[in-house]
Formats: C-alpha cells, sequence, structure tokens
C-alpha cells in the first residue's frame, strides 16, 4: 500500500500570473468574486467495532497522539513546540485505522528538493495541529510519523536553510521596474530587525502600483525556497517561502483561482500556514473522544 497514493494534490499552480489588472468602467459594479465556503471540522467516519478488534497498535498510537497534544497544548510554547509519533511496526490494518481516523485537513505542504521532486509530503488531518508526514529523509531512509504541533518543524527548518542560501547578484534595475526597489528596501529593513515572537510585517502587493516587470524582479532578488503550503480552509492560499532569510509569498485565490490578494511576510511562520492554540486544545478534546470510542468498541 502507498500512503503518499491518497494524499490531495495541489489544486494552484505553482507559479502564478501576478500584477496589475485593467479596469474597465461599466454601468454596473463588476466585484471579484470571494470564496463562498468554509472547510470545517467533519468528525471521522469510524469504522465498525468488529473491525477494530485487532487493531492495538492504531489504538497505542492514537493514544500516543493524544498524549503528544496535551503536552504541547500545556507547554510553554504551543505555537513553537512539536511532538513526534512513529508509525513503525504498525500492521496494515492498524495504518489503515489511522488512515481513516485521522482523514485530511485543509492544510497540505510540501519540502522539494533542490532538482524539484517532493522529498516530504505533509497532510493536516481532520484534528487541527495533528499531521501526517511521508517521503524520504535526506540520507534517503524513508519517513512515516505523526507530528502533533502548530506546523511541522520539517517545514522550519526548510525555510531557515533556504533563507541561509546564496541569493542573486542585484542586476541593475530595468527602466520597466518602477516602484519594487522602495519594497526591497522596507522587507531588507524589516528583515534586519524581526525577532522570533514579533509579529508579521505584511506588505500588500494588491494594493501597490506595481508593473508585471516589478512583480518578476521581485520575484528575482526574493528567489522561490523549496517550502509549498496549501491552506484551503477559506478559499485557497498558496504559500511559499523565499531565498532570503523569514520571508515568504502568501497569495489568496477565491474559488475560481483568481488572485485577490498578494502579499509578502516577514516572519518565521505564516498565521495562516499554523494551528492556533485553541485548535490544540479542540483536537485533543476530540482526539480523546474518539479514542474513548475505540477502546469502548
Amino acid at each position: 500500500m502507498n500512503p503518499l497514493r491518497d494524499i490531495r494534490p495541489f489544486p494552484v499552480p505553482v507559479v502564478a500570473a501576478l500584477g496589475p489588472g485593467g479596469m474597465v468602467e461599466d454601468e454596473t459594479l463588476d466585484c471579484i468574486a470571494m470564496p463562498q465556503g468554509m472547510a470545517m471540522y467533519q468528525p471521522p467516519i469510524l469504522p465498525e467495532p468488529e473491525d477494530i478488534a485487532a487493531c492495538e497498535g492504531a489504538v497505542r498510537v492514537l493514544q500516543e497522539v493524544l498524549d503528544a497534544l496535551q503536552q504541547v497544548v500545556h507547554g510553554g510554547a504551543p505555537q513553537r513546540d512539536t511532538a513526534r509519533v512513529s508509525l513503525a511496526g504498525l500492521t496494515s490494518a492498524d495504518v489503515t485505522l489511522i488512515n481513516q481516523v485521522l482523514g485530511e485537513g485543509e492544510v497540505s505542504a510540501q519540502v522539494l528538493a533542490a532538482d524539484g521532486p517532493p522529498t516530504l509530503q505533509i497532510q493536516e488531518s481532520v484534528f487541527a495541529g495533528v499531521w501526517r508526514v511521508l517521503g524520504s529523509s535526506p540520507e534517503g531512509y524513508p519517513v512515516d510519523y505523526i507530528e502533533v504541533g502548530a506546523v511541522p518543524e520539517a517545514l522550519r527548518e526548510a525555510a531557515l536553510m533556504d533563507g541561509a542560501s546564496a541569493v542573486p547578484e542585484a542586476l541593475p534595475i530595468p527602466p520597466q521596474v518602477m516602484n519594487v526597489p522602495s519594497v526591497l528596501v522596507e522587507l531588507e529593513d524589516q528583515r534586519r530587525v524581526w525577532r522570533a515572537g514579533d509579529l508579521a510585517h505584511v506588505v500588500n502587493l494588491t494594493l501597490l502600483p506595481l508593473t508585471p516587470e516589478d512583480i518578476a524582479y521581485l520575484d528575482y532578488r526574493l528567489g522561490t525556497g523549496r517550502v509549498l503550503i496549501l491552506s484551503r480552509g477559506y478559499g485557497n492560499c498558496r504559500i511559499t517561502n523565499c531565498c532570503v532569510p523569514n520571508t515568504w509569498r502568501v497569495v489568496y485565490y477565491n474559488s475560481m483561482d483568481t488572485v485577490i490578494l498578494n502579499s509578502v511576510e516577514v516572519t518565521d511562520m505564516p498565521d495562516v500556514a499554523c494551528a492556533a492554540p485553541e485548535d490544540l486544545i479542540d483536537s485533543a478534546e476530540r482526539v480523546a473522544e474518539v479514542l474513548k470510542w475505540v477502546r469502548k468498541a
């Protein structure tokens, strides 16, 4: 069984055409359609009691997930701390039950290799802050575990490594580039003063008079890292890290995949990608309910 097979693919293209659009005056007000639906928690469909009678390994893993949630919730830094639960040694029936209980939540992510293919695929479960991590380690060993926390540590580590990599040298500014140099200066100043725990500094590119050449030059100067995150909570939100420290591109789409907000954030991890502390508390309560049902069954 290939556990990567059922992970939902990214429906949003990695490269989007960003920039100012033409405005045509009409007699009626024609606004960009906003997202109409919002992902809500759906309880997992659990198997019949007789189907889980022999899944002691799955019950043990669920208990470890609950313990990890409580550890993170009651720890000193729930937005930073994570805990891992290994799935090694489970039978196929145990893994099937774990997959059925966890389901798929609203956030998925990939960590790409230098040559493009993903080395890690990450899917949030229906329990916010409970993540399934699959793929291979840098040494080539298979990876399959559950991580509990605001966001898997592998995403932060990859973004940190990308931020320390060499960025392209600054080219002479083309004549068509008008307004983005001041944006780059603002971002550089914010990176210099930003510290862990500070609020994110957000530059809303949608509100700025940027030409396509501005956007292209911005992309060149910031670079594109190996972390790709997609949140489907309200519309679609595509998040990519840059090849400069603590800098992310965050783009929101409506249900027709039209860009409605294009921004750059200076932070270690955008909030839209993270499970909030209250989400972790809710997940602990819901996992406890599921575990109680499973044990009773």
